[in-house]
């Protein structure tokens, strides 16, 4: 009998999978970021999924049984259990940590948290990054709460049963008054056309009655620093909303200095 534990991890990007493994959490931030033949480079969010959680969906028992190496001495380091529909599937009850992990394998895990105490903050446009399943940039006069409501259960053509998703810390207001589009001027997002963000900004502007406004369809977290999250992130079902603090970047520089020197 193998003397590794098993894990579930569920991969949230830079794909969606549900997987086991006889990594722990650091060992499989590593390996999937820098250790794997099947990507080469860029972040990866996962989490902890408790290893106890069955769902008809998915085939859990019968792979758990087949996270074996096979050989002495080395852990199994990932078993596909599925990478279709795998968060629409997933009981929030059974999260446990989040982790974030960076181009170079340094691992920070977060704790499901309380909300930020400006959780219903109103009058202002945030800029959401959609990771799971959905990946579009997001520009919306919602509150957190609000969006992920809204991308659960308020829209059908934009929207998925359950959303995993984090707020970029960027004053939309201000970075499109400072940042004037010109022809030299590649604009304030990386990966996004700048004339997008001016745009958005005024759609929503002009009509209270718009929610969301897509500023592009190409994911963007790859291209931006985790020092760019604003709170932390937020799974959505609807009916229920589950947050991770992010810590800033004193916290992290005292805390978890390993990881922030990575930054």
């Amino acid at each position: 009998m193998s003397d590794y534990q098993k894990h579930l991890y569920l991969i949230l990007f830079p794909n969606e999978a549900l997987v086991s493994s006889q990594l722990t959490p650091e060992e499989f931030g590593m390996h999937y970021s820098v250790g794997s033949p099947r990507h080469f480079t860029g972040k990866v969010i996962f989490v902890e999924v408790d290893i106890n959680y069955r769902h008809e969906y998915f085939q859990i028992d019968a792979q758990l049984r087949n996270t074996q190496s096979g050989i002495a001495g080395r852990p199994k380091r990932t078993k596909f259990v599925k990478s279709y529909r795998v968060l629409e599937h997933m009981d929030f009850s059974a999260l446990r940590k989040l982790y974030l992990v960076t181009t170079d394998g340094a691992v920070l895990g977060l704790d499901q948290d309380t909300q930020p105490a400006d959780y219903g903050e109103k009058s202002r446009i945030r800029l959401y990054q959609e990771i799971c399943p959905l990946r579009l940039l997001v520009a919306s006069n919602l509150d957190p709460r609000e969006f992920g409501h809204y991308i659960t259960e308020e829209t059908w053509s934009k929207g998925a049963p359950r959303i995993f998703f984090t707020q970029y810390a960027i004053d939309v207001e201000a970075m499109v008054a400072s940042n004037e589009v010109r022809g030299f001027n590649m604009g304030p997002l990386p990966n996004v056309n700048p004339t997008n963000l001016p745009t958005a900004l005024k759609e929503l502007q002009d009509d209270p009655s718009k929610k969301t406004k897509t500023v592009s369809l190409n994911p963007n977290l790859d291209f931006v620093s985790y020092k760019a999250i604003k709170r932390g992130f937020w799974f959505s079902n609807g009916s229920d909303t589950i947050f991770y603090r992010m810590p800033d970047l004193d916290e992290l520089h005292d805390k978890h200095y390993s990881w922030w020197r990575h930054l």
